[in-house]
């Protein structure tokens, strides 16, 4: 049997590390929203003929549309503006042609208002918060206990904060913006770590109903070299299955598959280095 909670102090050390980066990420360069937040036009064309974002701005500026985001990929244009309509994003058009001197494809066009970006913002807050108190009162039934179920929602937190910070960072230096595919990883990132969590905790409830609690730390330890390497390779099967997609996906899901990977991986160290300290912890105190 492995004693885990020997280094309990090591695993608090290399969280707080991660998560105090990822805060100071989040604070000095925040994030890239997406038009599913802010509102917005995002547009996406396709130009036979070399072409510079600068060029651009200056046909858009000459349009009185204001740019938010112009970047180029190969032959492909992307821009973030203001909310247009389909009539100014014809006039665009033709002006880029008229400056290009060549066809333009349009890939993309969607146009999404400010109203309906803050209705988003608040749905995705809300369902966050929903699915925290469901979790929490659902282990707190099924486990016969709060400190099972405060255990795992504080490592819940902790992969949350790991996954936001990240892509603070992902968004600082590779473009990526937050957006409902990036809600939608996140929560199912952090459905992750519980499952995995629930997993542990299941097998000390049963050491503890047949041993008694009397050192809770042993029982933990016991558990965890029982069931990390089943879920050590679980999770290894997800992992190499996203990273194959992060390295090799189109750029439509790179970010989302991205967030799903870091999410695993968080999930993975957070559910037997953080969740079972925190129940060890309690129990403790409570003895």
């Amino acid at each position: 049997m492995i004693n885990f909670m020997k280094y309990k102090m090591l695993y608090l050390g290399i969280s707080s590390v991660i998560i105090v980066a990822g805060l100071l990420a989040m604070g000095i360069w925040g994030f890239r929203y997406s038009i599913d937040f802010v509102g917005g036009t995002n547009l996406e064309y396709k130009i036979n003929k070399a072409f510079t974002t600068d060029a651009v701005r200056t046909v858009f500026k000459k349009q009185q549309v204001e740019v938010a985001e112009a970047r180029k990929e190969g032959s492909t244009l992307f821009v973030k503006t203001k909310p247009i309509d389909d009539k100014k994003e014809l006039a665009i058009r033709t002006e880029l042609k008229k400056t290009f001197n060549t066809s333009i494809t349009v890939l993309r066009t969607e146009t999404v208002g400010p109203v309906l970006g803050r209705e988003t913002m608040i749905k995705t807050v809300l369902a966050s918060v929903i699915a925290i108190l469901g979790i929490l009162l659902y282990m707190t039934f099924a486990f016969k206990g709060w400190d099972f179920a405060v255990a795992a929602v504080l490592a819940m937190m902790h992969d949350f904060l790991v996954v936001i910070g990240t892509y603070a960072i992902m968004s600082h230096f590779w473009g990526a913006e937050v957006d409902t595919m990036f809600v939608t990883a996140l929560l199912t990132a952090m459905s992750f770590s519980v499952h995995d969590t629930i997993v542990i905790f299941d097998k000390i409830r049963e050491y503890v109903k047949t041993q008694g609690d009397g050192s809770i730390e042993l029982l933990a330890n016991k558990a965890l070299t029982e069931t990390l390497v089943r879920s050590f390779n679980n999770s290894m099967t997800i992992i190499f299955m996203l990273l194959s997609l992060t390295l090799l996906g189109g750029t439509t899901i790179r970010f989302f598959v991205a967030t799903l990977l870091v999410g695993t991986i968080t999930g993975t160290y957070s559910s037997p280095f953080v969740a079972t300290p925190i129940l060890v912890w309690l129990k403790n105190r409570k003895s």
